[in-house]
């Protein structure tokens, strides 16, 4: 951002020197200048786009609260399906993963900010400390420049693979010590009113996906054969029409999420 502001400047003062200058060669190199920073601005504009949108919602909403939700799915694949834990809260089938969570060094940053806990879930032991919170507009885009630096905060998607599938034991635990993963990209959905919050929203979630070792694989593969309310493979078409089939009543509902992972 202080690159955007810096090219923007310079063409500015080249623009405006143009109005004072009277020689045609002068006039001449200050407008092959204010070209040159075109560039480089146009550019700059371009990949900061997420974070001056975010900067204008600061701004339009600065007097609103908006609910934020930052979390990690995994993508978990085999032979074309999709690997989908029943939800804990909600009936539903999902990804696994979760909101990420604030370390409690974050808090003092919190108060400033005067960041509330969300009433949507209920704060209990598992999801006190949430990266589900209502955050004053006005610190809208410092909340989420926060995030992006990673300090005070989870990063690591260990904690929700290993209680999602490992304290569940529908993986076993002496194959997965450890996983590898893979970043894969970050889904955003945009700033919107919700409904169901009742509030303007931020949804924001990081996919990973598991590169599971050969013994991870067929410990993967062995679930398969299990008929669990707990988990279930499920198809991509499957997952993007929530669980339901054509022509038949719907047994089961797939969160919205998991369309996220494919």
């Amino acid at each position: 951002m202080q690159r955007l502001v810096f090219y923007l400047v310079l063409i500015l003062a080249a623009l405006i020197a143009v109005f004072f200058v009277k020689d045609a060669i002068l006039v001449g190199l200050i407008g092959g200048i204010a070209t040159g920073f075109a560039v480089p601005f146009v550019d700059t504009v371009w990949n900061n786009l997420t974070n001056l949108r975010l900067l204008y919602a600061s701004i339009r909403y600065r007097n609103a609260t908006i609910r934020v939700s930052f979390s990690y799915l995994f993508r978990i694949e085999d032979e074309g399906k999709l690997l989908l834990v029943h939800g804990r809260r909600i009936d539903q089938f999902q990804p696994v993963g979760g909101v990420y969570k604030a370390n409690a060094s974050a808090s003092g940053r919190f108060r400033e900010w005067g960041v509330q806990s969300d009433d949507l879930i209920p704060i209990d032991k598992a999801s006190t400390r949430d990266i589900r919170l209502r955050v004053p507009g006005r610190h809208l885009y410092a909340f989420v420049r926060w995030f992006e630096s990673g300090k005070d905060r989870e990063t690591s998607p260990w904690r929700e693979f290993y209680e999602e599938l490992l304290a569940t034991k529908i993986l076993p635990s002496s194959e997965f010590p450890y996983i590898h993963h893979n970043f894969v990209r970050q889904e955003v959905r945009p700033l919107r009113y919700s409904d169901h919050a009742q509030s303007l929203e931020l949804l924001v979630a990081d996919i990973y996906e598991l590169e599971p070792t050969d013994a991870q694989l067929t410990a993967l593969r062995e679930t398969k054969t299990t008929n669990s309310p707990d988990f279930r493979w499920s198809t991509p078409p499957e997952i993007r029409r929530r669980g339901a089939t054509p022509g038949q009543h719907q047994k089961f509902q797939i969160s919205e999420t998991a369309n996220w992972t494919l």
